[in-house]
């Protein structure tokens, strides 16, 4: 960070100034983390001679390039000091991260990768996984009546509140603000996105209307940020600023990059949604097909001996008054 106690020259809020390359290690550390072990198990499944999807790797690795994007680069630093670069960070963070992150099936993964431990041993990693799966704390955190209010709140709460400015105040605040904003958002799209296991497992439908239902929410709140005539945050002031900003227009382009992307996870996961549907339609009658291939043959017999018992008993009379 070149910040010199919140006196930085920072040149034009450029595409070229906004792409240079300012690592926050923290984040660095932990995405390349996240692609390193990601990695490591898609090679151990390959080597097992299992198969894991070329798409779900491509997806993983996107999510992962889109946090080192918005934290790793000139964005980051201009994410200090103005709303919208702020609220580019936030809406990536939360909203396109966790959908691409999802989409890499990250727990499915770490449960075929990880061995599961022998009889008489202690519980390895793969049990602790299954056992977090299923406690109670990850019920409740995954439950729509937690993600929606949640995911509300971090918009509401962090920016209408004092929360903003003090967490902004700290380094910590400002990482610890930016984890939140990518929790958040994996909890809400996790039993949406339907991939990977988890103790909320709506059906389709549910699915749309979760998505749905934190949408207008997201909406208003652009739209009130738009709107607003005051500084909303004292965190962005003309002095952190680059020269000749107008802090006012850069909240209401805030508030419209809040507004605006609300729609692209919508009709991304709408996609994913629809596809998965499809999908697992075609599964269903795939299996009632093979199901009836299987019992098929057996009804069309006993059907055809059916047919010939009547056969017989309408040829029987016949023969008779012959």
């Amino acid at each position: 960070m070149h910040h010199h106690g919140g006196m930085t020259e920072l040149g034009p809020f450029s595409f070229s100034n906004v792409l240079t390359w300012s690592p926050d290690w923290v984040f660095l550390a932990a995405a390349l983390a996240g692609l390193a072990l990601y990695l490591l198990g898609v090679v151990r499944l390959r080597r097992r001679g299992d198969s894991w999807s070329v798409g779900r790797t491509v997806a993983w690795v996107l999510g992962v390039g889109s946090v080192i994007l918005v934290t790793c680069t000139g964005l980051n630093d201009y994410g200090m000091v103005l709303f919208s670069a702020h609220m580019i960070q936030h809406m990536v963070l939360s909203m396109l991260s966790p959908i691409l992150l999802l989409l890499g099936g990250p727990i499915t993964l770490a449960l075929r990768a990880l061995r599961p431990a022998g009889r008489g041993r202690p519980r390895g990693p793969r049990e602790l996984l299954v056992a977090l799966l299923h406690s109670t704390y990850v019920k409740v955190v995954s439950h729509p009546g937690f993600t929606i209010p949640l995911f509300i709140a971090s918009l509401y709460g962090v920016y209408f509140t004092p929360l903003f400015d003090f967490l902004m105040q700290y380094r910590l605040g400002h990482i610890a603000m930016m984890v939140h904003f990518l929790a958040t958002g994996l909890v809400f799209f996790w039993p949406i996105m339907g991939v990977d296991p988890g103790p909320h497992r709506p059906g389709h439908v549910m699915r749309i209307i979760e998505l749905f239902m934190g949408m207008p929410f997201h909406a208003f709140f652009g739209v009130a940020v738009m709107m607003a005539n005051h500084q909303l945050v004292k965190t962005f002031t003309t002095e952190g600023a680059p020269p000749g900003t107008d802090l006012l227009a850069d909240q209401k382009l805030a508030g419209g990059i809040t507004w605006a992307f609300g729609e692209i996870p919508t009709a991304i996961v709408l996609i994913a949604l629809v596809y998965q549907w499809m999908r697992s339609e075609a599964r269903l009658s795939r299996r009632q097909d093979r199901a009836e291939e299987r019992s098929g043959d057996a009804e069309l017999a006993a059907y055809n001996a059916y047919l010939a018992s009547l056969d017989q008993r309408n040829r029987r009379p016949a023969a008779d008054a012959g």
